[in-house]
């Protein structure tokens, strides 16, 4: 029988890789999309089978969304919007949309979905947060005066404080480019921040942290483990082989 996962934050940039990449492949595992807007979901995905919509901050929604399902994926994440651009040397000005602040999303949105989780019975969670967590006073918390990274960073140790198994994949910065193309590096605490292995860019494309998160579903080395996720440059167009276990088992 085939195992149901649900992914939150289905229409998200990365959560929207996710969701296609299961959709498209045998992992093993049937997905089940939750977001808010069906409007979006039919715009990224030309249908919306199998998905279901509702609110993170609805406790109810979040469960009747996991009924069935074994393991959860976490990709929900406030998004910045620029409400005024870069003028006479001024720098742009941001905001959050209504019930949409990182404390509303990322802490009591997680927090709900952690909780809710634990009461089905969910047996693994797999989180995606950012970098930078260690700083509190990383540019991201200024945008907005959201915070966005210290109420993740919140989120992440109630999910390790709930006796569930948990995998917290902290990504550096994201990038729209192919994936399966560069050399991944994990780290912990920010290190990769403080000293960029021989100076590269502390970033990984998308659809590199959406493979990650898919192989942790099924690896045996993946559970109970909080890492940084970056990735070496693109060197050519050469796909590289990566050793899953070795990746996970080095975080």
């Amino acid at each position: 029988m085939t195992k149901k996962v649900l992914v939150t934050g289905a229409t998200g940039r990365t959560g929207s890789l996710v969701v296609k990449k299961l959709q498209s492949n045998d992992y093993g595992w049937q997905v089940v999309p939750f977001a808010r807007s069906s409007r979006k979901a039919q715009e990224i995905f030309g249908n919306t089978d199998n998905f279901i919509f509702g609110d993170i901050l609805s406790l109810e929604d979040v469960s009747i969304a996991l009924e069935g399902c074994e393991k959860l994926i976490i990709l929900t994440s406030a998004v910045p919007k620029m409400i005024t651009p870069p003028s006479e040397g001024k720098p742009p000005e941001f905001d959050f949309e209504t019930n949409g602040k990182p404390e509303q999303v990322d802490w009591l949105g997680q927090k709900n979905q952690i909780d809710s989780a634990k009461k089905a019975g969910i047996k693994h969670i797999i989180l995606v947060g950012s970098m930078g967590g260690t700083n509190e006073n990383h540019p991201l918390n200024r945008l907005g005066n959201g915070n966005i990274l210290i109420w993740k960073r919140k989120a992440e140790q109630y999910l390790m404080d709930s006796a569930i198994n948990y995998t917290i994949i902290r990504a550096g910065g994201l990038l729209d480019k192919p994936d399966g193309k560069r050399e991944l590096l994990v780290g912990k605490d920010d290190e990769f921040l403080a000293s960029p292995p021989n100076g590269i860019p502390t970033s990984i494309p998308r659809g590199d942290v959406a493979n990650m998160v898919i192989q942790a579903l099924n690896n045996p080395f993946a559970k109970n483990k909080a890492f940084d996720l970056i990735s070496q440059p693109e060197n050519d167009d050469t796909s590289i082989s990566i050793d899953w276990d070795a990746l996970f088992q080095l975080a």
